[in-house]
């Protein structure tokens, strides 16, 4: 299993067979373990097109799922069903994770970077402006020689 780096992972267990459900929660475990610990993982039953066939409770599932802290749902990889919508959840998460973390870091950032209060300024530290003054950009420097140069 390639999980290096990854932002999400699904772990599917076929709902006719108990023993696959017992793998996956191995997996489970293992990325819980390896993973990055902001990893979205969910828990996915296949084969719902083989419902009469069931071994795993829908319940039994939800409910390791939710002790666990992973999403879960069921598919039918023959039929489709489930299928965009596990994928859908998925990307909404990771979406939200990402965007809050980015957010936090963002905040972050900001904080490290900007000063609590306005830096008071030293004589002979401006750059020929007053504070508070507009510069010009398309002022041509003075005596008439042409460069590329900004002029601030």
């Amino acid at each position: 299993m390639y999980y290096r780096n990854a932002n999400c992972a699904v772990v599917v267990y076929d709902i006719t067979q108990s023993a696959s459900l017992e793998k996956a929660r191995s997996w489970v475990r293992e990325l819980q373990r390896q993973a990055d610990p902001s990893i979205v993982i969910t828990l996915c039953g296949n084969k719902t097109d083989l419902d009469a066939r069931r071994q795993v409770s829908q319940e039994e599932a939800k409910k390791y799922a939710e002790e666990e802290g992973l999403m879960w749902g069921e598919t039918s990889a023959k039929t489709g069903e489930g299928v965009s919508d596990i994928f859908t959840a998925i990307g909404q998460n990771v979406s939200i994770l990402y965007t809050s973390y980015s957010l936090q870091t963002l905040t972050i950032s900001i904080a490290k970077k900007l000063p609590l209060s306005t830096p008071q300024s030293r004589p002979g530290a401006s750059r020929g402006t007053a504070p508070g003054a507009q510069v010009d950009l398309n002022r041509k420097p003075a005596g008439g020689e042409q460069t590329d140069a900004c002029n601030c």
